[in-house]
């Protein structure tokens, strides 16, 4: 991030006065399309989609050199079984039945990769159809693997990644995934974990998204008040059930084709349709751009847990705990966790200013370098998401005796190097 980037950026942030922007502005009707790496540098990705929220689609071009496009592929641009066979057979991988509808999602099992493709094979010959259904192969870990070295390259316009720089920090976990499935497989309507942003990429195969901005979901609830689990359903024009259809606009629509790079937004719903045999590269993220909508989710959520057990918060000793438990287990993260999120990625950031740092000097993930810019925009994002969060009511009921430092101690240490950065 230079200078430049920074100050429209705070700028940007300011003019929302700690809000949240609810829906984009004009309807759009079309996405746009990044064709030239050479003349489209990071601060155009960061003042044009990034901070306003808008999708856009890249071309092969950005992910041409990428390992996995030239090994995972046959000459044909069908995947590469021999070469993944031989490479990963063995890995165990998760596999959604697309058949099946589990709440608004797709019953898991593990098997295998050689299994899977096994299974890949077979529904070929069988003119894409079997018996065990449409098995998709959904978030499999394989980035945090190091097997998984060269390949892809993480495009610099996604490198401020916050959420993979705290799981890669506690070693355990990643938002680095590999899907793989044939024709058909589809991954029903949702918005992102966290409200993050997502890339995905097309390693082979084409797939078909229907995007829809924040805001526009509210109009597909049903008469209960769920959302849909597919949009292409005719059961959605049915008044009867979904009252509200007609105040919804139609779903932005992109065909992916094969080594495209697609950038989802934080909080818009989405559904994807594999039109071929397809795998792809998906990575969430969050960073200060989209920490407050974050922040937001965290809130619903825990809300949402409080409902569900409100019944029992007089007779249930430690109930807002209790609540906490809840969120974790279902959610990935609650309220004490996401404090030690926003303290890794802080003290990283007032490390680099405290030593004076040029660019380049301190890491902020894998693949990824902090200059004093972006780390000075980082804080300022972190102060403000962390006032919100010390003064919550339900986070004042967090014990956070044996946290170091303690979350108002830090707040303190970011205001006062927000107030020290606005001459950088």
């Amino acid at each position: 991030m230079d200078r430049e980037a920074r100050v429209f950026a705070e700028s940007h942030f300011r003019g929302l006065e700690g809000c949240l922007p609810r829906r984009v502005g004009p309807q759009l009707d079309r996405v746009d399309f990044i064709e030239k790496p050479d003349s489209f540098s990071y601060a155009d990705f960061f003042k044009g989609y990034l901070l306003p929220n808008l999708p856009c689609v890249f071309s092969s071009a950005f992910t041409e050199g990428w390992g996995s496009r030239r090994l995972w592929v046959t000459p044909s641009g069908k995947p590469n079984f021999d070469y993944l066979l031989q490479n990963y057979g063995d890995v165990v991988v998760p596999v959604a039945n697309c058949g099946v509808r589990e709440y608004n999602s797709n019953p898991k099992e593990h098997m295998p990769l050689r299994d899977y493709i096994s299974y890949w094979k077979e529904y070929i010959q069988g003119n894409y159809s079997s018996s065990r259904g449409c098995l998709y192969l959904k978030d499999w870990h394989l980035c945090r693997d190091s097997s998984a070295e060269g390949v892809f390259t993480l495009p610099i316009y996604f490198s401020s990644d916050w959420l993979n720089e705290y799981w890669d920090a506690l070693d355990v976990d990643d938002y680095r995934f590999i899907y793989m499935g044939p024709t058909g497989t589809w991954s029903p309507f949702h918005a992102d974990i966290f409200r993050s942003f997502s890339w995905s990429v097309n390693i082979c195969g084409r797939k078909k998204w229907f995007f829809f901005p924040p805001g526009q979901e509210e109009a597909l609830r049903d008469c209960h008040g769920s959302l849909p689990y597919d949009v292409t359903s005719p059961t959605l024009l049915d008044s009867r059930l979904h009252p509200m259809r007609d105040h919804c606009s139609p779903p932005l629509e992109v065909t992916q084709e094969a080594g495209e790079m697609v950038f989802v937004p934080s909080g818009w719903h989405h559904q994807v349709h594999n039109l071929e045999d397809t795998i792809s590269i998906n990575h969430n993220w969050v960073n200060g751009c989209n920490l407050a909508n974050m922040w937001h989710f965290l809130q619903q959520e825990l809300c949402a847990v409080q409902q569900e057990i409100i019944d029992w918060r007089d007779s249930m000793p430690d109930w807002h705990h209790h609540c906490q438990v809840i969120m974790k287990s279902c959610s990935g993260i609650n309220f004490e966790e996401f404090y030690h999120f926003l303290k890794v990625v802080a003290e990283r950031r007032l490390l680099l200013l405290a030593k004076g740092m040029g660019p380049g000097k301190v890491e902020g993930g894998k693949g990824t370098r902090l200059g004093p810019e972006q780390a000075a925009f980082d804080i300022g994002r972190i102060a403000e998401v962390l006032e919100s969060v010390v003064a919550h009511p339900d986070f004042q009921r967090v014990d956070t005796s044996a946290f170091s430092p303690r979350p108002e101690e830090l707040l303190q240490q970011l205001e006062e190097a927000v107030a020290a950065t606005t001459s950088l």
